[in-house]
């Protein structure tokens, strides 16, 4: 992984393929490359930044057909010669490709005894060869690249170009996005509609085990076994300007920034003022199959899971079902039981995170009903599922989600309040949480309005080699997201335990240099995370509280207070300083702030 883009029309394809790379920076990647077709196959492609990619473009780099890429590595350390595209011996066929071939290895020996020699040592590589020979025995690319594929164990999204065919572009799907954009006698191809929105608003997204030729003219679809399949296009509701940073210095503070817009539109349409409960047509329940659930099972990846965390607690108080969250990549390999009065839900900003389709696919398998709650319309996993919410939170460009994952929660919210009201919660309990989650975009302004003071707080806190963060039931969720956040783009150790966890082990690493920044909710348990507090305090341990009022006594160094809500939808509000905290401590140390090492932004590998 990470990005593609393939473009086959009349303009120069370069600065088509240059540009498109760029809309995809966000994803994280370490090196990038293009290539096009004119003549024979131009190549060029570098370690480092698409910008340090356009310095080794020529001027006269022409060509009407191309493909890009930028990489992440899995095989093979980030260089020039591991970059992509990978070309075949005889300069004749160019691939790029996300995702991984499980049985390269073996591949890789069969054409090393046959005599290739690799110039690089991925496992993309091997495709390019392999392509080759079977071209050499095919009247077509396409009957070429499907042939191959046949060989290949693993997950892809490949695009191919033959120097001999000019005038088309294969790509093919299996376990990785791959989006088709089309134009006005053009055709483009993409990883992420970010690459093509620019030039398109009609995508088509190819389903797993389905190819694709593309040419000027149009495009058409077909199975790994040649039979053809229809397609209809969607229309992308995004457009370039949702992918500029607006002004901000980073994409991280514009999203952060745009929280009180974003959640707005999650919740736009959804509440109804009269009988106090959202309204969730996507789920396609009915009220009779909805009461029919006893449990409620959580799946997500990351800050997903964490916010499945947040979702589980909300379901257990608003709706009274047992309900918990676990990460996706451990769900599906260890053989769940799969049960049918049980609701799965499946988190996935991008609809793409590889681990969490798979656990779908093996929920669908087995007969599970499963609804997504998702950002990306179209996605993998929104086609999957039975049904589910789509957060219209709009495009999130940095590598750290923030605002995708405050609306996640407040999906959730809307979800549980869904439940609820079908089952036992009250029209006045829910008028309660209706009334709460109106408050919610304006609290977030009066949190964001302390972006100075909290600056201020994360250049004190920064210094520190680690931080421990702590939170007590619905607060505990908050506490991983926020040492998450802290870790993912400061590199600043940072781990989140229970509050009641601490004295079972982990308080002996407070001391001086381990910082604790405590979530400190005004609910039940307010005196007992300040119990906490001082067991820290008395330890040396510094101490940044976030809560809802100044404690008592001084039981913490620093304090950040925001407004209070419902106690249920607390934690939506607690997370916003932690994502602050996060971002400043990260410009103080002058960290790659959007494009944090070793991560990407759409996780389409095991």
């Amino acid at each position: 992984m990470c990005g593609i883009v393939a473009y086959v029309g009349p303009k120069d394809a370069a600065p088509i393929l240059l540009e498109g790379l760029q809309r995809l920076e966000y994803r994280g990647y370490d090196s990038a490359g293009v290539v096009v077709s004119n003549r024979g196959l131009k190549l060029r492609k570098v370690k480092g930044r698409v910008a340090d990619l356009a310095k080794v473009v020529p001027v006269r780099f022409k060509g009407n057909l191309g493909i890009g890429h930028t990489r992440w590595a899995t095989h093979g350390v980030p260089s020039d010669e591991n970059a992509h595209p990978h070309l075949s011996a005889d300069q004749r066929i160019a691939v790029v490709h996300n995702g991984i071939i499980e049985n390269a290895g073996e591949l890789r020996a069969k054409l090393v005894a046959d005599g290739v020699a690799f110039a690089s040592e991925t496992d993309t590589e091997v495709l390019a060869h392999l392509i080759a020979r079977a071209a050499d025995e095919n009247d077509t690319l396409e009957e070429a690249v499907r042939k191959t594929l046949k060989l290949v164990v693993g997950t892809y999204g490949i695009a191919v170009i033959d120097a001999e065919r000019p005038g088309e572009v294969v790509v093919a799907r299996n376990g990785s996005p791959i989006v088709l954009g089309i134009g006005e006698k053009e055709m483009f191809a993409a990883s992420d509609v970010a690459a093509l929105v620019r030039y398109t608003r009609q995508v088509v997204h190819l389903e797993d085990g389905e190819l694709a030729v593309l040419k000027a003219d149009g495009f058409h679809t077909f199975a790994s076994d040649a039979r053809e399949t229809a397609k209809e296009p969607l229309t992308v509701d995004w457009d370039a300007g949702h992918y500029d940073t607006g002004g901000y210095e980073h994409y991280l503070l514009k999203e952060i920034s745009e929280q009180p817009e974003t959640i707005t539109r999650t919740m736009s349409g959804r509440l109804d003022e009269r009988f106090h409960v959202a309204h969730l047509g996507g789920l396609n329940m009915d009220a009779r199959e909805t009461r029919s659930f006893r449990r409620v099972k959580i799946i997500g990846c990351g800050s997903a899971y964490y916010s499945g965390q947040i979702g589980a607690q909300l379901i257990e108080e608003l709706a009274r079902i047992p309900a918990d969250a676990e990460p996706a990549s451990e769900f599906r390999y260890r053989n769940p039981v799969v049960d049918p009065n049980t609701l799965y839900v499946a988190i996935s900003q991008s609809g793409e995170t590889y681990d969490t389709l798979a656990a779908v696919q093996e929920l669908k398998r087995k007969g599970g009903r499963v609804i997504g709650i998702v950002n990306a319309v179209g996605s993998a996993i929104a086609r999957e599922v039975d049904g589910g919410i789509y957060l219209h939170a709009g495009p999130e460009v940095s590598v750290a989600s923030t605002k995708a994952f405050t609306s996640t929660s407040l999906a959730f919210a809307l979800l549980a309040l869904h439940l609820g009201r079908v089952r036992d919660l009250s029209p006045a309990d829910g008028r309660r949480v209706v009334d709460g989650l109106r408050r919610l975009p304006g609290q977030i302004e009066e949190i964001l309005a302390q972006g100075d003071k909290i600056a201020e707080l994360a250049q004190k806190y920064a210094k520190h080699p680690g931080m421990m963060f702590v939170g007590r039931v619905r607060g505990y969720p908050v506490a991983r997201e926020g040492a998450q956040k802290l870790k993912e783009i400061s590199y600043v150790h940072a781990e989140a335990y229970p509050a009641s966890e601490l004295k079972h082990g982990p308080l002996a690493l407070i001391g001086p240099d381990m910082p604790t920044v405590a979530i400190v909710p005004d609910d039940e348990l307010l005196d007992k995370n300040l119990t906490t507090l001082g067991e820290i305090r008395a330890r040396g341990g510094q101490v940044l509280m976030v809560g809802h009022r100044e404690p008592a006594a001084k039981l913490a160094d620093d304090v950040i207070v925001i407004p209070k809500n419902e106690i249920e939808l607390d934690p939506i509000l607690l997370t916003i300083p932690l994502q602050l905290l996060a971002y400043h401590a990260a410009v103080a140390l002058g960290r790659d702030v959007d494009k944090p090492r070793n991560l990407a932004k759409s996780v389409t590998v095991e």
